[in-house]
């Protein structure tokens, strides 16, 4: 509608003492104006934040996360507080391998994730017995398991209570330490030393 057509409708209203109907209509069609500008913004920010929020969950998911960790069952190799990246590609990819970190769902509570360290795979035989024990036991890691132990050996709770958790309770290796400043970086061995080899070289224990 052109301004030409908009004056002379306003003109002939004034004539025939109609201007009141004429504000209405004009007030009403503004209205609707501003109704589709602001719906039609709306759809686009919802739009761009469903994107960008299946590009975050796909990177979560796929590539890894930042994770803070708490609990005294690493020491020394993470502390409390720390800040650690848990990448997920070798756990999609089956790469995990003896002598990770992982970042793993709690056998007891799915609402709680473990750090540990990866002791033995599937078929590997690994020493189920704790620092109290007089006699040392051993078991076999079932098939699609994975036996988990902390690094402090004194004050955790691993596999050597729950006994081997399953593969698909893994959700990333951790592979670098990002907070505090000074231990930035890929971590250390296990200090304990308790990297089981393989079924095949552990014949002899």
């Amino acid at each position: 509608m052109t301004a030409e057509i908009v004056a002379k409708q306003f003109l002939e209203a004034v004539r025939s003492k109609d201007l009141l109907w004429w504000l209405s209509g004009r007030s009403e069609h503004t209205l609707v104006d501003m109704f589709r500008n602001v719906f039609g913004k709306t759809l686009g920010i919802l739009g761009y934040t469903i994107q960008y929020g299946c590009i975050a969950h796909c990177a979560f998911e796929y590539i890894g996360e930042f994770v803070v960790l708490s609990g005294p069952s690493m020491e020394p190799t993470i502390v409390n507080h720390d800040i650690v990246f848990s990448e997920r590609l070798s756990r999609h990819l089956c790469k995990i391998q003896k002598g990770d970190i992982v970042i793993a769902k709690s056998p007891f509570d799915p609402n709680m994730n473990i750090c540990k360290r990866v002791i033995g795979l599937e078929g590997d035989k690994v020493c189920t017995s704790v620092l109290s024990d007089l006699l040392k036991t051993h078991t076999y890691v079932p098939k699609g398991h994975v036996w988990l132990e902390g690094d402090n050996f004194r004050n955790s709770t691993d596999s050597r209570n729950y006994g081997p958790i399953p593969y698909a309770l893994i959700r990333g290796r951790v592979c670098l330490k990002l907070w505090p400043p000074q231990s930035f970086g890929t971590l250390s061995e296990s200090p304990t030393k308790a990297i089981i080899k393989s079924q095949s070289g552990s014949n002899s224990d």
